[in-house]
């Protein structure tokens, strides 16, 4: 359900007031890879943040003109993992930053299937789909490889039209890195992204059999990243 018009204004307020904040102090190595520009963010339904490394990724927020700040106030849909949620002072600020988190599990469960729930036509999701964050050693925080998760195929089924945009970071370690309290001030942030048409890209990928098509949506932006990540040599997995 989207925010009323006060919420919408004390989000839009909060982002907007991160988004000047960045300013002094991180500067943007930005990428636009694809035919679509710009001018087609007000068109997006559904926005894909791959290699996810830290939580100051809502930096990530000085990209957004302020119309599509606007727009995701009111619309935007979350889902965050219920532990980051409920930390006392992250999960206030994620709160207070975001107008639609969904907590959910780390399994299958309700929380996940209330997460989709939500999906309408309305909504603006924004969603890390590797489902964990990348450590200094370049895994997750049990020593697996990183991935991309199923997760995301069933938010692509409910996306019937408008824009996927995909955010491709070349990684915030030299800023933060899990665990690390303080963020580091003065550095660059790499970034490339990418837009394309939703209705376009299902048609692609598109087969009569569900899992063998969630498969597909899987597979494909798991191809993405590993070929449209910035490789940023800051990163202390790139160092080895």
């Amino acid at each position: 359900m989207p925010a009323n018009r006060f919420a919408q204004l004390v989000n839009f307020t909060v982002m907007s007031t991160l988004k000047i904040l960045t300013y002094p102090f991180y500067r943007f190595d930005r990428k636009i890879i694809g035919e679509k520009g710009e001018e087609e963010l007000n068109n997006v339904k559904l926005i894909v943040l791959l290699n996810h490394t830290s939580l100051y990724e809502t930096l990530f927020i000085r990209l957004a003109p302020y119309s599509f700040l606007w727009r995701i106030a009111r619309y935007l849909l979350v889902p965050v993992a219920d532990i980051t949620t409920k930390r006392p002072i992250v999960g206030r600020f994620f709160g207070a930053l975001v107008p639609g988190i969904v907590p959910i599990s780390r399994k299958r469960d309700d929380s996940w299937a209330t997460f989709l729930n939500k999906v309408d036509q309305q909504a603006i999701v924004a969603i890390l789909p590797e489902g964990r964050m990348r450590r200094h050693d370049g895994r997750d925080k049990f020593g697996k490889p990183m991935s991309v998760r199923s997760g995301i195929a069933d938010i692509i089924e409910k996306v019937e039209c408008g824009n996927i945009l995909f955010v491709y970071s070349g990684g915030l370690h030299h800023i933060q890195i899990p665990g690390q309290t303080l963020p580091k001030l003065f550095k660059t942030v790499k970034v490339n992204l990418e837009m394309v048409d939703a209705k376009a890209y299902k048609i692609d990928l598109f087969h009569e059999d569900e899992k063998r098509r969630k498969r597909a949506y899987v597979k494909d932006i798991q191809q993405r990243l590993e070929r449209n990540t910035p490789f940023c040599r800051q990163q202390p997995y790139n160092q080895n």
